[in-house]
C-alpha cells in the first residue's frame, strides 16, 4: 500500500516538515557527487552510526552519528519512499505539536529507532542510514492523533493493477506496523542483514513515537475529529 494523500487540509504550513524534506534532498545531492568519485561508501562508514561502535567510542559521538544517519540515504527509492511518507503525514503531526515540539519529537523517535536497532541487530556491523526510523515515529503519532482520518492509498491488485481507496489511518498505518513487526521477527533468524532494511529501527521509532505522543496528550488533548470533514469526495 502506497499513501497518496491525507483527506483534509492542515490549518498551518508545516515549515519544519518542509525544512526536513529540503535538508534530506540536499544531502542526497551531495551523496551523488561522492558516489561519482567513489567516496560514498567511505562517507557512510565515517558519518553514519555503526552499531559495532557503540561502547567503543564516546557517547556524544554515537549521538552525533545517529543524527547524521537520519539524513543519509542509499538510493533514489530509499529517499523517495521516506520523503513521501514524511510529506503526507508530517504536516498534521507538526500542526498538533507545534514546530519546536515536533522537531524534538522527530529526533526523539529517531533515537528510539537507533536504540532498538542496536539492541536487537547490533551484531551486524553495517552503517545505519535513513530517515525511516524517525518517520516511523511520525506515523505512530498520526495513528494515535487521527485514527479516523482517511488516507487515499494506492493498492496493487493482482500485483499489477493499481486501485485507490480511502482507508482510515488506523487500518492503513496499523497494517504497516504489523508488517514491520512480521519482517522484524523473521529477521531474527537471518544469517545476514535482512534485505538491507532495518525493520527493528522502524519498530523502535514507531513505539518511541507512540510513547512520546501519548505522554504529550496528557498536557495537550488530541485534536477532535469532525467526521464530516473526511467524507469521500
Amino acid at each position: 500500500m502506497i499513501p497518496l494523500q491525507v483527506i483534509g487540509k492542515t490549518k498551518r504550513r508545516p515549515y519544519f516538515t518542509f525544512t526536513l524534506l529540503a535538508i534530506n534532498v540536499l544531502i542526497f545531492a551531495w551523496e551523488l557527487v561522492l558516489q561519482s568519485r567513489g567516496e560514498l561508501y567511505m562517507a557512510f562508514n565515517e558519518w553514519a552510526l555503526n552499531p559495532c561502535h557503540v561502547g567503543q567510542v564516546p557517547f556524544w559521538e554515537i549521538l552525533l552519528d545517529s543524527v547524521r544517519s537520519m539524513f543519509l540515504h542509499g538510493s533514489w527509492a530509499h529517499l523517495g519512499g521516506n520523503m513521501l511518507f514524511l510529506w503526507i503525514f508530517g504536516g498534521k503531526v507538526e500542526e498538533y505539536f507545534g514546530r519546536f515540539w515536533f522537531g524534538l519529537f522527530y529526533f526523539a523517535s529517531g533515537f528510539g529507532a537507533v536504540l532498538l536497532h542496536v539492541l536487537v541487530s547490533g551484531h551486524w556491523c553495517v552503517p545505519v542510514i535513513g530517515a525511516s526510523g524517525a518517520i516511523s515515529g511520525v506515523l505512530a503519532a498520526f495513528l494515535l492523533l487521527y485514527p479516523g482520518v482517511k488516507v487515499r492509498t494506492a493498492v496493487l491488485l493482482l500485483r499489477f493493477i493499481p486501485q485507490t481507496f480511502n482507508i482510515p489511518a488506523l487500518y492503513m498505518l496499523g497494517y504497516w506496523f504489523v508488517m514491520q513487526l512480521f519482517y522484524g521477527i523473521a529477521s531474527l533468524n537471518a544469517t545476514s542483514a535482512f534485505g538491507g532494511v532495518a525493520f527493528w529501527a522502524h519498530i523502535g521509532g514507531f513505539v518511541g513515537g507512540l510513547l512520546f505522543t501519548f505522554a504529550f496528550t496528557i498536557f495537550k488533548p488530541a485534536p477532535p475529529v469532525n467526521p464530516l470533514a473526511y467524507l469521500d469526495d
